[in-house]
């Protein structure tokens, strides 16, 4: 372990649209940001081949390469963004507290703030077939990648509210849509259920998984098994979306930051606040509900924003007491 601290203005935890945007907003502050970019540099955008949806790229961008626009953009700032893996934190919770990190359990830094932009994982079923496929026709995002399949037969695997959202969305815009239950009901609320059942071309198979997910570079179709009677069945189709649910990238924050049930980090009002001063968080990490590269950015931007007004009112304070004690 080094014996040499490093102290930092502004700590940024997390590289993906939320991080490197608020290591844009944080630059230009003078935080002089330092920003460690986790094991997934870039975040979830590095396994999407194409993003149509992010204001400013009309013919649309390679995730990676967009990753890399924002990326440079942050450094020409002057923010600094090292390979390195915040492994343990040190909280304090006292205003103006310093927080420490531990990067790749060799090497402590002291940050006056500290922005988390960890994100969240897709959960995948884990199949070898699925797995060669991601980007290839697989995807955990259906409001993402649904405009690709316009016209055609996708399926969804799910039954909560989000695969049962995602299935409707994704109706509108494919020919025909399979909704893949593992079990022999819906975990959706009944409004989402009866939206489902509405919906003409889409169609929900229960008690059914997926069995192999077809195709060599891309998918052609998908292999379906029935998980009482074994019947094993093929369809047809181009695009296979996994509505199983996220994993927030909370784990080293659990006992030092308040989060919900499911780890995603709680953050306070329209702020980035967390429940201790100085540390804010963005991104998917704070975010279930939209999920979205635009909104982590959004997120991302409003926390930079929170740490510099909340350094400054630590220096105003302390000129303040300064003055009384004169």
């Amino acid at each position: 372990m080094s014996e040499t601290i490093e102290k930092i203005k502004c700590l940024i935890i997390g590289s993906g649209p939320a991080g490197y945007t608020a290591a844009i907003y944080a630059a230009r502050a003078d935080l002089k940001p330092i920003m460690y970019t986790g094991m997934e540099p870039g975040g979830q955008l590095t396994t999407t081949t194409e993003v149509d949806n992010f204001p400013g790229y009309p013919e649309g961008i390679d995730g990676p390469a967009m990753m890399m626009d924002l990326q440079k953009q942050a450094e020409r700032f002057g923010t600094e963004v090292r390979m390195g893996m915040v492994t343990e934190v040190q909280f304090s919770k006292e205003v103006g507290g310093i927080h420490k990190a531990c990067i790749d359990n060799s090497k402590w830094v002291e940050a006056e703030t500290v922005i988390i932009s960890t994100g969240a994982t897709a959960k995948y079923l884990g199949l070898p077939s699925e797995q060669k496929l991601r980007g290839g026709g697989v995807s955990a995002c259906a409001v993402c990648d649904g405009f690709f399949y316009k016209n055609q037969d996708v399926a969804i695997v799910g039954g909560g509210d989000t695969a049962a959202e995602e299935a409707t969305y994704l109706a509108n815009i494919c020919k025909k849509v399979t909704m893949l239950v593992r079990k022999d009901e819906m975990r959706a609320s009944k409004a989402m259920q009866h939206r489902v059942n509405n919906t003409k071309n889409l169609e929900v198979r229960y008690n059914t998984e997926v069995d192999e997910v077809i195709g060599d570079q891309v998918v052609d179709g998908l292999r379906m098994v029935n998980n009482k009677t074994g019947e094993k069945e093929e369809i047809a189709i181009t695009g296979l979306f996994i509505a199983i649910g996220h994993k927030p990238n909370t784990d080293i924050f659990k006992g030092h930051l308040d989060m919900d049930d499911t780890g995603y980090l709680i953050t306070k009002g329209k702020s980035t606040k967390t429940n201790i001063p100085g540390v804010f968080a963005s991104g998917d990490v704070q975010d279930k509900e939209y999920r979205q590269a635009i909104t982590a950015a959004g997120t991302g931007c409003m926390a930079a924003m929170d740490a510099e007004r909340y350094l400054a009112e630590i220096e105003t304070s302390e000129e303040e007491e300064k003055e009384v004690t004169a």
